[in-house]
């Protein structure tokens, strides 16, 4: 089974999106060979409330709820967030949540963000946090957000130990202590792919072995990207069958009970 852990529905201010209803990705899933995929809006990063994207993917993805896995954005920042998580959880069927704290203005050693993440370890939620949206070479001139820090992750990860974090559209991890092997941070979180080198580099196969195969995860970042790259990583991956089906999905599998 193929699960990828970094897809989306909605719109984006600045750029045209396509294939960004349910309809959409789900072709664009058929076409590319994925099961299933971890979805959020990407509305919910620019609205002022940002359950209001929470409540249109819960609109656009039912009856796909076999493959269309709901993952809620929350704002920690923003009043009366814990209503919001648990109609998420309790009624749309969310299975983790996606956190933006450069877009939403709090840092994730602020007690909101800590409150938040308790919250959602408590019901069982993955906790992913895209390191960035788009290529900053690529941004327009009124939006200025900086990536999420390495070491800001490094620290969180540390701070709660007993969360499970996928940490997406990131790169470079194999440069800091996240990618390390023996680097005495819990083993509590996963790394996806979408982003990493397989080829020059070859990132991926460097986390695969370091950290262990089962920290690393499919993630295309659909419909910003096509999915295709991504899974061609694997595909060159030069390691056993297993490993290869491990990233794809297997680990994925795991993760999401």
């Amino acid at each position: 089974m193929t699960i990828d852990m970094n897809a989306y529905i909605g719109h984006w201010p600045f750029r045209r999106l396509r294939h960004n209803d349910a309809d959409g990705l789900l072709a664009l899933m058929d076409r590319a060979g994925i099961d299933a995929a971890c979805v959020s809006s990407s509305s919910a990063i620019f609205y002022r409330n940002s359950h209001a994207g929470n409540e249109e993917l819960a609109e656009q993805i039912a009856g796909h709820e076999d493959r269309l896995i709901p993952f809620a954005v929350i704002n920690p920042a923003y009043v009366n967030w814990e209503h919001d998580l648990s109609v998420c959880v309790e009624q749309f069927g969310a299975r983790g949540l996606r956190l933006y704290p450069n877009y939403h203005n709090y840092a994730l050693a602020d007690g909101c963000c800590r409150e938040l993440i308790a919250a959602a370890t408590e019901r069982g939620l993955i906790v992913s946090i895209p390191l960035r949206q788009i290529d900053q070479r690529q941004r327009h001139w009124l939006l200025e957000i900086p990536d999420v820090a390495h070491s800001d992750l490094e620290a969180l990860v540390e701070r709660h130990p007993e969360a499970q974090f996928v940490f997406v559209n990131g790169l470079s991890f194999t440069g800091s202590r996240l990618g390390k092997p023996d680097n005495g941070l819990p083993s509590n979180y996963a790394l996806g792919i979408s982003r990493m080198r397989a080829t020059m580099g070859d990132e991926v196969g460097a986390l695969a072995r370091d950290l262990g195969v089962e920290r690393v995860v499919l993630g295309t970042g659909m419909p910003f990207k096509y999915p295709e790259p991504a899974l061609l990583k694997v595909e060159v991956l030069d390691a056993p069958e297993e490993t290869k089906q491990a990233i794809l999905g297997g680990n994925a599998e795991a993760l999401l009970g």
